[in-house]
């Protein structure tokens, strides 16, 4: 009986059952050699950085609420499509900052505002950064006004409209202003000492992010809300809240306000007590994630009306009030993030919040730039991996390199079909040390409520663009099947090609139903793929599509369902007549699980298309004895005896001898079925 199938693609839909197991390092790969993580073929240096027309800086994306599409605004990328233009006057920066056409605006100089509290009205489509940390912007700051949006507001320092009334009524004189503007970034800056708020988000203002930043000297300091609709998206994490009495933030009628990783420290014995820290108002829903409060009175409060859930924060010598209540909602339903551990916040956010010297510094014009850095705590160039993707012009016509600092990363990541010769490559000694992972599966439904993800779309690093590369990696989907029987489609991929002349190498590719999804951008396009010295774990149907594929010197790791029982199929090709399918060459297949429950594969005729010929070779390669004596199996209806499946050469206990049942390669046939024949012409090489 075939399978009932996965709406988003297609396939069928299997019940499977699988056991998130720890993978076990092997001892040996037979046929290969050693191949140990991180060992013989892990990367440790980075590639060497090259100078560039456009800096990265100028290309940068927000992450948290800022990157979500929404109000017909697609992430915010700021003036990242107008000119670089530097300016050290007053009158530079108004005309630049108020222009109808997108800029990215580097202020090199300490600009003084005239007359004191003056706020340059920003328009839409702008950066403004600082370069280095000589951007200093004095006794005034930034507004903007209804319907701007796509702002950027990084790397300076805005400071000092303090009129000498502590609580002052009469100056509004803010670092930054938002009236009814979304998509914008407030990222790097040190914002200290101003009449009103350092930050005001204020009238339906939405999908910003807030993130490090320092934040001292002042007393209301961060203000959101001033309207009694509940619409504002807010991120608000990495920054340091030092000497600020209140509104640290104060959250009013926010529909979702994201708080993590932020430090609020308030020091004894100086002029400035804190009134209270975090505050949940109106009907606001909140979540507080591994924050740490050192010091303060009421750290967390609420309003009988509004939400918060604590997660995983620390308090240390704080008093008062310290509240949660309520539900609110799952941030990862909008973007995705990670958590760094809340013992580390203080030392991380003190070193790495406010301006940076490599952000709005001069680069040479001379080349484009060759190597993008990412790190987790701001170090880098940019945060995540998918930033540093959008970063990359479209149709680039040379190698661009995104090095990975060692971190977990949860998120995804789309490198689409325009921006060719993209090399993602973990910068550890290590590939365990670089981790992307994220949970989508077939069934989980889309965030913006139009369906769900199916599986193709379920991928956690998706590479859509030809001539890719990755190497030194761990890809992970890790859904947890057991805790969501409820969904109709479990299968959850961790990398997915739809590309030609795609090199993996020395990758953790993780998963369990449908873990590497091999595919190419259309029916009648090639995508050829070349897998090496790389560990590839699941349990059903995990190596699978229509590419032309080599796995080779691999190991191929098979796991337990999530019940504990022992079942599955290795490959599930869907190849046209035409072309070759999945070549398995000098691999080790091992795992935890029961002898003779596993098959080699399956015939995948994808919609029911009677005109594929799905095949799958497996050579040279030693079996475990988890391998089915009978290794094949039919798919949906059709005989697998109909395509082409065929072995030579395997060793192990799970190897064995040719029969109708398992037909084996005549050294002849052998011949024509290296990895030279798949990859016909093309050799992948590092670059």
């Amino acid at each position: 009986m075939s399978a009932p199938r996965d709406r988003g693609t297609g396939r069928p839909r299997h019940r499977r059952r699988n056991t998130a197991l720890a993978i076990g390092v092997p001892l040996a790969l037979t046929a290969a050699g050693t191949l140990a993580y991180g060992s013989v073929f892990g990367i440790g240096a980075g590639a060497e950085e090259a100078s560039a027309a456009t800096p990265a800086w100028a290309t940068a994306t927000a992450d948290g609420f800022a990157s979500v599409n929404a109000l017909g605004q697609n992430g915010t990328y700021g003036g990242r499509d107008g000119r670089t233009v530097t300016v050290k006057t007053l009158a530079e920066l108004e005309k630049y900052a108020t222009a109808p056409e997108p800029y990215v605006i580097v202020v090199a100089a300490t600009i003084n505002m005239n007359p004191v509290g003056k706020e340059i009205k920003v328009a839409s489509d702008k950066t403004i950064v600082g370069s280095g940390t000589s951007g200093q912007i004095v006794g005034g700051g930034f507004f903007l006004g209804t319907g701007v949006h796509n702002v950027i507001i990084r790397n300076l320092t805005i400071r000092d409209s303090y009129q000498g009334v502590w609580n002052d009524k009469d100056h509004d004189f803010d670092a930054v202003q938002m009236d009814g503007a979304h998509h914008v970034w407030i990222d790097h800056n040190d914002l200290r000492h101003m009449a009103d708020g350092l930050i005001d988000v204020r009238k339906d203002s939405t999908n910003v992010t807030v993130s490090w930043n320092r934040l001292s000297n002042n007393n209301k300091t961060f203000g959101i809300g001033w309207t009694e609709n509940v619409v504002t998206d807010i991120t608000i994490h990495h920054n340091w809240f030092r000497e600020t009495e209140q509104r640290n933030p104060s959250t009013d009628n926010a529909a979702h306000a994201h708080l993590y990783n932020n430090y609020l420290e308030d020091t004894a014995g100086t002029t400035i007590a804190s009134s209270y820290g975090n505050y949940s108002r109106g009907r606001t829903k909140m979540v507080l994630e591994n924050s740490y409060f050192q010091g303060f009175n009421n750290p967390v409060i609420k309003d009988s009306t509004a939400a918060i859930v604590q997660k995983g924060n620390t308090f240390v010598g704080t008093s008062g009030r310290n509240e949660s209540a309520g539900t609110a909602f799952d941030p990862k339903t909008y973007y995705a993030y990670t958590l760094d551990k809340t013992a580390d916040v203080p030392t991380l956010l003190k070193s790495g919040t406010g301006p940076r010297s490599s952000i709005g510094t001069a680069t040479t014009t001379a080349a484009a730039a060759t190597t993008l850095t990412v790190a987790k705590d701001g170090s880098g160039q940019y945060s995540t991996v998918q930033a540093a993707v959008n970063a990359v012009p479209a149709n680039n016509p040379s190698r661009v390199v995104i090095a990975v600092k060692p971190g977990t990363y949860r998120e995804t990541v789309k490198v689409p079909a325009n921006k060719p010769h993209v090399t993602i490559q973990g910068t550890g000694g290590s590939r365990k040390d670089t981790v992307i992972v994220y949970n989508n599966a077939s069934g989980t439904p889309k965030p913006d409520g139009s369906g769900t993800y199916g599986t193709s779309g379920s991928a956690t690093v998706a590479a859509e663009a030809d001539d890719f590369q990755a190497r030194n990696l761990t890809i992970t989907n890790d859904f947890d099947e057991g805790a969501n029987q409820s969904l109709n489609g479990h299968q959850a991929v961790a990398l997915r090609t739809a590309a030609d002349k795609v090199f993996l190498d020395s990758l953790i590719i993780n998963g369990d139903q449908d873990t590497l999804l091999l595919d190419t951008a259309s029916a009648d396009k090639l995508g050829r793929v070349y897998v090496r010295n790389s560990y590839i774990t699941g349990n059903v149907d995990f190596i699978f599509g229509r590419a032309t594929a080599v796995i080779d010197q691999s190991i191929i790791t098979l796991k337990k369902r999530w019940n504990g029982t022992s079942a599955g199929y290795i490959t599930a090709p869907s190849t046209q007549a035409a072309r070759k399918g999945l070549l398995i060459n000098r691999s080790t297949v091992n795992g935890d699980v029961s002898a003779g429950s596993f098959y080699l594969g399956r015939n995948w005729h994808a919609g029911g298309d009677a005109t594929l010929r799905p095949q799958t070779t497996v050579r040279n390669t030693t079996l475990s004895a988890a391998i089915k004596s009978t290794p094949w199996s039919d798919m949906g209806g059709f005989s697998w005896k109909n395509d082409r499946f065929a072995e030579y050469k395997n060793m192990g206990p799970g190897a064995g001898s040719a029969s109708s049942d398992r037909p084996q390669l005549t050294d002849t046939q052998a011949a024509d079925q290296e990895v030279a024949d798949w990859l016909g012409g093309w050799t992948p090489t590092a670059s």
